[in-house]
């Protein structure tokens, strides 16, 4: 019989379906136990509206395999970081044409300051790998994206931003 962590592994996320939630890195356990199998996952940001669909995903797969009892927890700390991206997760995003996010910006504990001037930064184009592209949007399908351009191939692109 397969484990419940390798069905789990199996599911795909509904916004960027190139990706397992394992590459996505947001499940963070998966155990059985006299209750049945209980996956503990934590949202790519508080507010993400593919959380339900995730949930029903994981359950259905779960049922499918021939898991009775599923429950899905949802934990919030630590927060998700683009971090958790697996290598083979940033190469399916890449290779699909979505730029992977560099490092996430380092932070101390407590308030987040307020940033007013732009950042540096650079996203390498997916089709050509020119590293000066420009933003044209702050925001793509989801929030967790934007929308760039590069201006050696000029061929638009999404870049999932470094949280």
């Amino acid at each position: 019989m397969v484990s419940a962590a390798d069905v789990v592994g199996t599911v795909t996320d509904p916004e960027l379906p190139m990706l397992t939630l394992g590459d996505l890195g947001i499940v963070r356990d998966v155990r059985e136990d006299e209750e049945g199998v209980v996956v503990t996952i934590t949202p790519t940001y508080s507010g993400c509206p593919a959380m339900e669909t995730i949930r029903d995903d994981i359950v259905g797969a779960l049922h499918t395999a021939g898991f009775v009892r599923a429950h899905v927890r949802t934990v919030l700390a630590p927060a998700w970081s683009s971090d958790w991206i697996s290598e083979a997760g940033r190469a399916k995003l890449a290779a699909a044409g979505i730029s992977p996010p560099g490092p996430a910006p380092r932070r101390a504990s407590g308030p987040i300051p307020l940033m007013l001037g732009a950042r540096a930064e650079i996203v390498v184009c997916p089709h050509c790998g020119h590293r000066e592209t420009e933003r044209i949007a702050a925001f793509s399908a989801t929030a967790c994206r934007e929308l760039r351009r590069c201006p050696e191939c000029r061929e638009p692109f999404e870049h999932v931003k470094e949280i």
